[in-house]
């Protein structure tokens, strides 16, 4: 996978660790909800790592945070 969308990943990380500060969960709460480790969801909120995952993932931590996807991807 090329990294030409890196920033995108980086910018869907952001937002979901503010619609998770937002909801009041840790990021283990999280985790725990969607079923990924703590170091897998603390890759994807870093700011200065890229972190792919795929739409799965996405859909799980939309609806464990209780968002329409689209607010993660706009």
């Amino acid at each position: 996978m090329s990294n030409s969308h890196s920033e995108d990943y980086k910018r869907i990380g952001r937002k979901i660790a503010y619609y998770r500060n937002i909801k009041g969960l840790t990021q283990q709460q999280l985790a725990d909800e969607v079923g990924i480790s703590l170091s897998y969801l603390g890759k994807i909120e870093s700011p200065n790592t890229f972190k792919s995952f795929s739409l799965d993932v996405l859909w799980d931590i939309a609806d464990a945070l209780d968002l329409d996807i689209v607010n993660l991807l706009k």
